[in-house]
C-alpha cells in the first residue's frame, strides 16, 4: 500500500512537536500549580499572622479579636470557604472552629523551634479534609509572655481550593492553547511549504506525461531540488539510452527498406520485359502480370515503410528551418493524381488560397497531402468527388481532403491511424497510409481530426463521405 510523501513528512513533524507540546505542556502546569501554590500559601500566612498579632493579654487570660482583614484577603469570585482555629496549649479555643483539623506535623509545645528574629515557630502548610472539603491549611504558633509563664497560641487558618485550582487554569491553559496554536501554525505553514517546494517534481511529472511517445529528449533539471537530481539524472540516462535504441531500430527500418526497394525494382523491370516476350510462352503472360502486380504492392509497402520511419525519426527542431507554401505543395500533388483519379473515374478539385506558409518538412508534407488525397480517391466510388482545400490566416493553416465516399465508421475512427488497420478489405492498399499521415503531424507539432462529409449522391443506406482535416501553427504565429 503506497502511502503519500506529504503526509509521511507532516507525520515526522507533527509527532515531534506533539511530543514537545506535551512535555512543556506538562512542565507549564507544574510550573503554574507551583505558583498557585505559593500564592495561597503566601496569603495563608498572612492571614494567620494578622491573627497572631490580635492575640492579648486581659485580666491575666488571652483573648483574641479576630480583624475582618484577616478573612477578606481571601475573597474571590469562585467562593471559596475559610475556616480559623485558635487555640492555647493545644486544649483551650480562644476562637474559631473546634473541629478544625490539626496536621500531625503541626508545631507542638515539646518539638517546636522558635524563629531567631522573633521568638515563633516556622509555619507549617498542610493539606486536610473538614466538612466535606478539601482545605489547604497553615498552623502559626506564637508564644505569649506573662510574669514569666509562657503560653503557646497555635493559630491554623485553611480554605477550600477553588480560586488555587483558578488561577492554575489561568496561569497554564493560556500557555497550552498558544503552544497548540503554534504547533497548528507549523504543521499549516509545511503543508503550504511542501506544496511551493513539490512543485518542481510536479513539473517534472507533467513534462513526462505531456511528452509524445516519441520524444526522447532529456528532461530539464533547472531550479531542481539537489535531492531531486539524482532522479531525474536517472531518467535522463534511461531516456539516452532508449534513445539508441529507437534510432538503432529506424536506421534498421530505414536500411531495410532501401535494401528491399533496389532489388524489387530490379525485379519489376524483368517482370517488364518478360511481359514483352511472352509471345515465347503465351500461358505465362496471367501469371507475369499477377507477378508484376504483386512486386509492385511490395515495392509500394517498401516504400511506405520508409517513409514511416522517415516520419517516426522526424526532428521538429530542424523542420523548424524551413518555411513552405502548403497550398503549393497542395497544388503540386493534385496535379499528380489528377490521371490516377480521372483513370478510376473521380473528379479531383482543389480549393486553395492564394499561399498558406507554415514551418516544415517540404518531403513530409507532399506525402502528408498525397496520402490523404490518394487514399480518398482509392476508396471513393467512380463518379464520385474528392476535394483538396488548404486554408490560412495569422494563427492557423488548416488541409482539408472531403470525399463523398462511404466513409469510415465512427467506432473505427480510433483505430484508423495504426499502422496495417485496414478499414475496409475491399480495396487495394498496405494500411500504413494514415499512420504515416499521424506520424508526419505530429512531427509538426499539428492535430488531425476525422469528420463525417457529405452524403454522396445515390449512395446506398447511411453511407456518408469523409473529410480529414489537419491544422498547422501559421508560419507568423511560430515566429511569435
Amino acid at each position: 500500500m503506497t502511502s503519500s510523501l506529504r503526509i509521511r513528512l507532516l507525520w515526522w513533524l507533527l509527532v515531534p512537536l506533539a511530543i514537545y507540546v506535551f512535555v512543556t505542556g506538562k512542565a507549564e502546569y507544574d510550573n503554574a500549580r507551583r505558583t498557585a501554590d505559593l500564592v495561597q500559601d503566601n496569603t495563608l500566612l498572612s492571614s494567620a499572622r494578622m491573627i497572631a498579632g490580635e492575640v492579648e493579654w486581659a485580666d491575666g487570660m488571652l483573648r483574641v479579636d479576630i480583624p475582618p482583614a484577616a478573612l477578606e484577603i481571601f475573597a474571590s469570585p469562585y467562593g471559596d470557604q475559610v475556616f480559623y482555629n485558635v487555640s492555647v496549649d493545644d486544649d483551650r479555643l480562644l476562637a474559631g472552629v473546634p473541629d478544625f483539623p490539626l496536621s500531625a506535623s503541626a508545631p507542638s509545645s515539646a518539638s517546636t523551634t522558635p524563629d531567631s528574629n522573633d521568638g515563633q515557630d516556622r509555619p507549617m502548610y498542610y493539606d486536610a479534609e473538614l466538612h466535606g472539603s478539601t482545605i489547604r491549611a497553615i498552623g502559626y504558633v506564637r508564644r505569649m509572655y506573662d510574669s514569666g509563664a509562657t503560653r503557646r497560641v497555635l493559630v491554623s487558618v485553611g480554605k477550600t481550593q477553588a480560586s488555587r485550582d483558578a488561577m492554575v487554569r489561568e496561569l497554564w491553559r493560556p500557555q497550552l492553547v498558544r503552544q497548540i496554536e503554534m504547533m497548528l501554525l507549523a504543521v499549516a505553514l509545511a503543508c503550504i511549504g511542501l506544496t511551493f517546494e513539490l512543485r518542481p517534481l510536479l513539473k517534472v511529472k507533467d513534462e513526462v506525461m505531456d511528452r509524445d511517445p516519441m520524444q526522447l529528449e532529456p528532461l530539464r533539471v533547472d531550479r531542481l531540488h539537489t535531492e531531486l537530481r539524482p532522479i531525474v539524472d536517472a531518467i535522463n540516462q534511461c531516456i539516452a539510452r532508449l534513445g539508441l535504441q529507437v534510432a538503432a531500430q529506424r536506421r534498421f527500418i530505414a536500411d531495410a527498406a532501401h535494401q528491399l526497394r533496389t532489388p524489387l525494382t530490379l525485379l519489376d523491370t524483368q517482370l517488364q520485359y518478360a511481359r514483352q516476350h511472352r509471345e515465347l510462352e503465351p500461358s505465362l503472360g496471367e501469371a507475369l502480370a499477377a507477378m508484376q502486380r504483386s512486386n509492385r504492392s511490395m515495392v509500394g509497402l517498401t516504400n511506405k515503410l520508409l517513409l514511416l520511419a522517415q516520419a517516426e525519426a522526424a526532428d521538429y527542431t530542424r523542420l523548424a528551418n524551413e518555411p513552405v507554401d502548403l497550398a503549393a505543395i497542395a497544388k503540386d500533388v493534385v496535379e499528380e493524381l489528377a490521371l490516377f483519379a480521372q483513370n478510376r473515374g473521380i473528379d479531383l478539385g482543389a480549393e486553395l488560397d492564394a499561399s498558406a506558409w507554415m514551418i516544415g518538412h517540404e518531403g513530409l508534407l507532399s506525402a502528408l497531402v498525397s496520402n490523404l488525397a490518394e487514399n480518398a480517391i482509392r476508396y471513393t466510388q467512380p463518379g464520385g468527388h474528392v476535394t483538396v482545400a488548404v486554408r490560412g490566416d495569422a494563427e492557423h493553416i488548416t488541409l482539408a481532403v472531403s470525399d463523398n465516399g462511404p466513409g469510415i465508421p465512427a467506432e473505427a475512427r480510433s483505430r484508423v491511424f495504426e499502422p496495417f488497420y485496414r478499414a475496409s478489405a475491399d480495396t487495394e492498399g498496405t494500411g500504413l497510409g494514415l499512420a504515416i499521415v499521424r506520424e508526419i503531424v505530429q512531427a509538426h507539432r499539428g492535430e488531425i481530426s476525422l469528420e463525417t462529409g457529405e452524403k454522396a449522391a445515390g449512395a446506398i443506406g447511411d453511407a456518408r463521405g469523409l473529410t480529414a482535416r489537419v491544422t498547422f501553427a501559421a508560419a507568423s504565429a511560430k515566429a511569435a
